[in-house]
């Protein structure tokens, strides 16, 4: 999100030294609504007489949609699937070998000799497992929609950057393209376009595009004033000046763009292969994980893995070269090397007949690798089944539960041991009284405040907390973090959670995203710290992070569910591993960027390693460290429709069902909801930073 976007940030930095009478007006209010929930029902549920039909609302402008514009858009599908058809074709007619080398060429062009060696050992790979015809159509899926997403992308990026109107107008609509699931709009699209492969070109046409939208934007503003002087100087006129001179300029960001627009449309293979009809690497990993066939899921799934991070390398690696050669006189050089690789390609395809292995791999030089797999994963379960159900129990237990449905429900014989006792729950209120009273003698009234709050939603539970009370919290929080606009922006998107009937999945939403969030947050901003200070423990976590990064989330989770087995504590898990990587790169970049003065200056003052890491390191990193909270925020909400599939019940299970049930209007209004809670979220972030900002501005002063 640009910085244009941060039309939240507050008109003063909010100041949260006291308690102050705000805080505890919310706080006593809150607590009243608790105490009486139990006599007064609507509390506990908004009322079903004040919400509105909104879904049904939704399933009538579809079907007039689909009534009125429905040729129109079949006939789009019509002329789609003749290209799309022969890109298909011509990558299964294209022997291996020749694919392989100009992909490796490609690699080499972008990175160097060892990106083009894994390059080909990637798809060495995957010719070896077998799945080589379901990668090209895999590829040709993402040859299609990469570069139709792009130009999307580049043309509404270049309308909005000569138009503020046109970029405010649009950037709403990329906030919900990016934090909308795409389960939520493949069901219109199906409607309209019907069902077959074009359908995954569109889905992935519209998951894909806003990245282009935003780099191409922020490239074309970063051109530095004199560059564009000097071109009007020489009297280039306005589309010289575009092309010849802001283009160029921006071109290296813009190139971001593309790498970040390619990963997204490979994040959508295995969602697209579910409408596409098409034999490709999704549907491997789709089909294989239905029959419980784990070891060929997750040997498709390192086929998809590899894949993204071949194409991330490339992509990333050309963006690089781009800008760094921009403006330089090789272009013999450039186009010396292509002609090469293409003399090379014609001598392999023509050597194809000669040697039958060059144009199809030998049957009998693949390996199966399912087959172990299976046996392995067979015998760990069965070897450390009881201490995974011990770590799954006292998870679920003592952290899951009691956070979902309050320590009053969670607290059992069964679950803890004992039941819950009132000298329990005094002695529990005493100490969260003394902790806020602590906390507030030393002017901490945030931290009273928090505590405070925690203290009540951990007794009641997220899901059984009365909706005004909620309300009141989150709106006067906007209000201290960004003022009006960001409290009338969170009221507004809590009413239309209540309005339309999604509260309660939502909230059960938000206790999912909450705990995989911290757990995420923690995790990776811990191990990014090891790696600040640790060159061997970064490169060894490289390929970890990689790994998690472009895995698809389906397959994230074939390993957890094997191990634990469907419900909150696998969705929990997989959330956790799909989203501590933002949170440790961010860590460990943040760190890296402290500079070593400061740190000498504070080691001359006698400062310990300890003192150095909390009181200089991580102070002066904390602008990466909370964008890397934001981030792992997105990729936890973005999960959320991925872990429906093992038991969820929460906005994301809606959307899953919506997309079944073809009820439009029910997945899109559940998306909206994960989509208002993740730009709620980002907004609270980003004010956060403001106000961190100004007060080191005012600091410094």
């Amino acid at each position: 999100m640009s910085q244009a976007e941060i039309h939240l940030a507050p008109r003063r930095p909010a100041s949260l030294g006291g308690l102050g009478m705000g805080w505890a007006a919310v706080i006593l209010f809150a607590l009243a609504s608790v105490l009486a929930m139990p006599r007064v029902p609507w509390l506990a549920d908004y009322p079903a007489a004040a919400e509105l039909p909104v879904a049904d609302w939704l399933n009538t402008a579809m079907t007039w949609v689909v009534a009125n514009f429905r040729p129109v858009f079949q006939a789009i599908t019509t002329l789609s699937t003749v290209p799309m058809g022969w890109v298909r074709d011509l990558l299964q007619w294209l022997p291996w070998s020749v694919f392989m080398l100009i992909m490796a060429a490609t690699a080499f062009r972008a990175q160097g000799v060892g990106l083009a060696l894994f390059t080909a050992l990637g798809l060495i790979y995957t010719l070896l497992v077998g799945l080589w015809p379901q990668a090209m159509n895999s590829f040709a899926l993402i040859f299609l929609s990469v570069p139709l997403a792009v130009l999307t992308g580049f043309l509404l990026g270049v309308w909005s950057f000569s138009s503020p109107r046109v970029e405010r107008m649009l950037n709403p609509v990329l906030d919900v393209a990016q934090t909308v699931p795409a389960f939520a709009y493949l069901l219109p699209i199906l409607l309209l376009f019907g069902f077959g492969p074009v359908v995954g070109l569109v889905a992935s046409i519209l998951f894909a595009f806003p990245p282009m939208v935003r780099n191409t934007v922020l490239g074309l503003r970063e051109v530095p004033s004199t560059i564009i002087e000097v071109g009007q100087m020489s009297g280039a006129t306005r589309g010289q000046l575009f092309w010849l001179v802001r283009f160029p300029a921006g071109l290296r960001q813009i190139l971001i763009g593309v790498n970040q627009t390619t990963m997204a449309s490979l994040s959508m293979v295995i969602i697209a292969s579910m409408i596409g009809g098409t034999a490709d690497i999704g549907w491997e990993v789709l089909s294989t994980m239905r029959k419980a066939e784990f070891g060929a899921s997750l040997v498709a799934g390192a086929v998809i893995a590899l894949m993204a991070m071949i194409l991330d390398r490339i992509t990333f690696g050309l963006a690089q070269s781009e800008g760094r050669t921009l403006g330089q006189r090789r272009f013999l050089r450039r186009h010396g090397f292509w002609a090469a690789v293409a003399a090379a390609a014609l001598l392999l395809f023509l050597l194809c007949p000669v040697v039958p292995a060059l144009g199809a791999w030998p049957h009998n030089w693949r390996i199966d690798l399912a087959t172990p797999l299976d046996t392995a994963i067979g015998w760990f379960i069965l070897t450390f089944k009881p201490l995974l159900e011990a770590i799954k129990n006292a998870a679920l237990f003592f952290f899951v539960l009691p956070l979902k449905i309050g320590l009053d429900k969670a607290v059992s014989p069964f679950t803890w041991g004992f039941a819950l006792q009132p000298w329990h729950a005094a002695v529990y209120s005493v100490l969260v009284l003394a902790g806020a009273f602590a906390a507030s003698r030393r002017g901490q009234g945030a931290l009273a405040a928090t505590i405070l709050l925690f203290g009540l939603v951990l007794y009641v539970g997220i899901a059984d907390m009365p909706w005004p009370a909620t309300v009141a919290v989150l709106v006067w929080f906007g209000w201290q973090m960004g003022g009006m606009p960001l409290a009338a922006g969170t009221g507004l998107a809590l009413a239309f959670l209540l309005i339309t009937g999604s509260w309660d999945k939502a909230m059960l939403s938000i206790h999912l995203t909450t705990l995989g969030v911290l757990a995420a947050f923690l995790i990776g901003t811990t191990l990014g710290i090891v790696a600040a200070r640790n060159d061997w423990f970064s490169r060894i976590m490289r390929p970890i992070n990689d790994t998690l990064q472009t895995m698809p989330a389906f397959v994230l989770l074939i390993p957890i569910v094997m191990l634990f087995k469907i419900g909150d504590f696998t969705a929990l898990l997989a959330i956790v591993l799909y989203a501590c990587v933002p949170a440790f790169r961010y860590a460990e970049h943040g760190l890296r960027q402290v500079s070593t003065e400061t740190v000498e200056a504070a080691t001359s003052l006698g400062a310990t390693p300890m003192q150095l890491l909390f009181q200089v390191r991580l102070p002066l990193a904390l602008p990466n460290l909370m964008l890397g909270l934001n981030q792992t925020i997105m990729y936890g909400i973005s999960m959320l429709v991925i872990t429906a599939l093992v038991g969820t019940n929460d906005l994301g299970q809606e959307v899953y069902i919506g997309l079944s049930a073809g009820n439009f209007g029910q997945g899109f209004i559940a998306g909206i909801g994960m989509a208002i809670i993740a730009i709620t979220a980002d907004r609270f972030c980003r004010a956060w930073q403001y106000n961190h900002a100004a007060k080191l501005q005012k600091g410094a002063v």
